[in-house]
């Protein structure tokens, strides 16, 4: 194991040199336990534990590689290294030895230290015995009351690992749930949001509800819709066997400077009050961002409608017109509540919403994706009418006519936009 580890730790994949580094220094956290994983990721993310003047190295380094640098906690001494493709922390060491840094920290599997001096593994914690049996263990519970964060982090580690959480560290996350209030919304927002992200946080974002953590965060979770989330991830399955372009969306941000996607608004839109105005509120006070608060909101008070059967022409492309590129998002909560509705009815709820997923993924189909005939400024001037709201209006009774098959030519639109405006 020793030798497999050291080489995946080796200087020699750093961004800095070793000689910058001081005796003793040691690399700990997530560098060292996903090394014993065997697990790899592109962008490199160290931390490093050092006895004295972990800033002055930290400047030091960055200085000379011309990298970034970022003091992110004076009074602790930490210092961020930014590379173009790894982080390096540096921090100073807490207690009079490494053991004492150790014993601080939240879990036993990232207890583990490397020293790159001496190539030597240190496990006081027994934290490889936990990561071979893929399991979760906190060092204690008074560390876990330190940073009450951990508690939430003890389920998102869990997803991203594929690990259990040791069944009596489970039960004193329970019993320190209320403690989730001391820490900053946008903090608890970050770790959700790992959750959100995939199927395999669902079962842990609704353990964390069942263990009284989400309770704080998401004050009007009720058990049915927190259950729905698994039928989320299910009419999610479904949609991307059926529609790959559709699933692909799904996995897209919101935003670009925003890293909930698509899926997961349909998620959060199980956590809050349904009532898009209560949670509007909520979103707001868990720090959510305006793109992410408007999307839930608007998949709230939309997703109804679309449950609606035989809805005309005229009401889909209005309907269409108003969800936009949230469309993936409100198709995914919809199926996913007729789902938990199929499991007892034994229907197939796909085969209502296929007609609509076609109209959208169909650039050329008129209802969910209109080419107008004329401009606002051809109705103004034809009419001889002023600019005002008035024309918006007409526009989009031509556009709903010509998905009606109503109107086909300029010609057409114009004499139509007349009668409307006579009318």
């Amino acid at each position: 194991m020793s030798d497999f580890v050291v080489s995946r730790l080796d200087a020699q994949n750093w961004p800095f040199s070793l000689e910058w580094l001081p005796k003793p220094v040691y690399m700990v956290g997530g560098a060292v336990r996903d090394a014993i994983l065997g697990r790899s990721a592109e962008y490199l993310d160290l931390d490093f534990i050092i006895p004295d003047d972990a800033i002055k190295v930290a400047c030091a380094i960055a200085k000379h590689y011309q990298a970034g640098f970022v003091l992110l906690d004076a009074e602790r001494n930490i210092a961020r290294v930014v590379f173009p493709h790894a982080t390096v922390d540096f921090a100073q060491q807490e207690g009079d030895s490494l053991f004492t840094d150790l014993h601080r920290r939240d879990f036993t599997i990232n207890a583990i230290a490397y020293n790159p001096h001496t190539q030597e593994i240190i496990d006081p914690l027994q934290g490889y015995a936990d990561i071979a049996t893929g399991i979760l263990r906190m060092i204690s519970r008074a560390n876990l009351q330190d940073d009450p964060l951990r508690l939430m982090r003890a389920y998102r580690q869990a997803s991203q690992l594929g690990f259990t959480i040791e069944p009596s560290t489970q039960a004193n996350i329970r019993t320190l749930a209320a403690d989730i209030n001391q820490v900053a919304p946008e903090r608890v927002r970050v770790e959700i949001g790992y959750l959100l992200a995939s199927s395999q946080g669902t079962p842990w974002l609704i353990s964390a509800w069942e263990d009284g953590l989400l309770s704080y965060v998401f004050q009007n979770a009720i058990h049915e819709n927190v259950l729905k989330l698994t039928a989320v991830d299910q009419a999610a399955h479904l949609i991307s066997e059926n529609w790959s372009k559709l699933g692909e969306e799904l996995q897209n941000y919101v935003r670009d400077t925003v890293s909930t996607t698509w899926l997961g608004i349909a998620k959060l839109a199980c956590l809050v009050h349904q009532n898009p105005e209560i949670a509007e509120t909520e979103l707001q006070d868990i720090t959510y961002s305006r793109v992410e608060i408007r999307a839930v909101i608007t998949v709230l008070r939309l997703f109804p409608q679309f449950k609606r059967i035989n809805l005309s022409l005229r009401e889909q492309y209005f309907l269409f017109q108003e969800v936009g590129v949230m469309f993936t998002s409100i198709i995914t909560l919809a199926l996913a509540d007729d789902i938990v509705i199929e499991a007892k009815s034994g229907h197939n709820p796909l085969l209502v919403y296929t007609p609509l997923i076609n109209r959208y993924l169909n650039p050329d189909d008129l209802v969910a994706h209109p080419s107008p005939l004329v401009s606002g400024r051809e109705v103004i001037i034809a009419l001889n009418i002023p600019a005002s709201p008035l024309v918006g209006k007409i526009l989009s009774e031509i556009a709903v006519a010509q998905a009606e098959g109503k109107v086909s030519t300029v010609e057409e639109a114009i004499e139509f936009a007349k009668q409307c405006f006579e009318g």
